[in-house]
């Protein structure tokens, strides 16, 4: 593998079930670094102190729960379980232990040199490129949920992925992809 190709997983995004209703408006009044307005929006929006970790949590009276801000799933799994105690700590238990899903990976990466935006956007499908708008490339992996954001000096911005090994994969793709059309 070439050690100019990589991606680097920066932000994960999760969703999971405490299987129990959650009062939001006590835990608005009870959980430090929470904010609750109905009016604006259903959930309530909770930023905990996780040490290094910047973690952001959506938490619905369904009992559903999204997270983000997380660089990897066992972060992600460790701040899930961090908001759970912090729900149990105010005497709501949680008797299910919470089915924790991905919902989608952002990474940063390389596919190793520079590029010719201008001559990609015309040698593949599923782009758009618009450089008096955005400088970079957008590009919809075919058959994937994977999209690029791709720039020329060989950069990239990776989402849609649910596994840190499918967006690593998805940049190698994407660097053999741009080989076969002369680019690299």
């Amino acid at each position: 593998m070439d050690k100019k190709v990589y991606s680097r997983t920066e932000n994960v995004v999760v969703s999971a079930s405490v299987h129990r209703e959650l009062p939001l408006e006590k835990l608005a009044t009870q959980l430090e670094g929470a904010e609750y307005n109905p009016e604006q929006f259903p959930g309530l929006i909770l930023k905990l102190p996780m040490g290094e970790g910047k973690s952001s949590f959506l938490l619905f009276s369904s009992g559903k729960i999204i997270c983000t801000g997380t660089r990897s799933l066992k972060e992600a799994k460790k701040a899930i379980d961090r908001v759970v105690e912090e729900i149990e700590s105010l005497g709501l238990p949680v008797t299910e232990k919470p089915d924790i899903e991905v919902q989608n990976m952002v990474a940063s990466g390389s596919v190793g040199g520079p590029l010719n935006l201008n001559e990609i956007i015309f040698k593949f499908e599923n782009t758009e490129y618009e450089p008096e708008q955005f400088p970079g490339l957008v590009y919809h992996l075919p058959n994937s949920h994977i999209t690029f954001l791709i720039f020329g000096t060989g950069k990239v911005v990776i989402t849609g992925g649910k596994s840190e090994d499918e967006m690593e994969e998805a940049v190698h793709t994407l660097r053999k992809q741009l080989e076969e059309i002369g680019e690299l």
